[in-house]
């Protein structure tokens, strides 16, 4: 996939959450495609960072339920349908990036997703998706991925 710059990187990011966000309301993968399309031309991303951001939702919504499982299997005392549609689109998007994603770097995605999730949600949110987050990276990511 073509490695489009950070600040591209943050709006990718924010574009692919919002549209989970969606899906995860919808469950209509048409309709999340169709917003991500109109937000990626909205902010006027470059064709890289457009062909990202749909990579990125198609293969989400791809390997939807084995992220949902890993997400589950990291949640300690709560549920994965008790969690908040925010928490939820954030763990999806970042644990998406962390197992499927080469070019960026383990610490990247997390303080990225803490970014997201204290800017639609809360401080508290933020620092319980981190714990999620550390928890998958520590057990679950390539050794390839961790030498980046």
């Amino acid at each position: 996939m073509p490695n489009p710059g950070t600040g591209q990187r943050r709006k990718i990011r924010e574009i692919v959450f919002r549209s989970i966000f969606q899906y995860d309301f919808h469950k209509d993968f048409p309709a999340a495609m169709e917003y991500l399309e109109r937000e990626t031309a909205f902010y006027s991303l470059d064709k890289e960072s457009k062909n990202r951001a749909k990579g990125y939702l198609m293969g989400i919504i791809e390997h939807l339920d084995e992220i949902d499982s890993i997400i589950t299997a990291y949640l300690k005392n709560w549920t994965f349908d008790r969690l908040a549609s925010i928490d939820r689109s954030v763990l999806r998007l970042a644990t998406y990036e962390l197992l499927y994603v080469d070019d960026v770097p383990i610490e990247v995605t997390l303080n990225e997703a803490i970014e997201i999730t204290k800017k639609y949600g809360s401080q508290e949110e933020g620092k319980f998706v981190n714990g999620v987050l550390d928890k998958i990276a520590k057990e679950r990511v390539s050794e390839e991925k961790r030498a980046l």
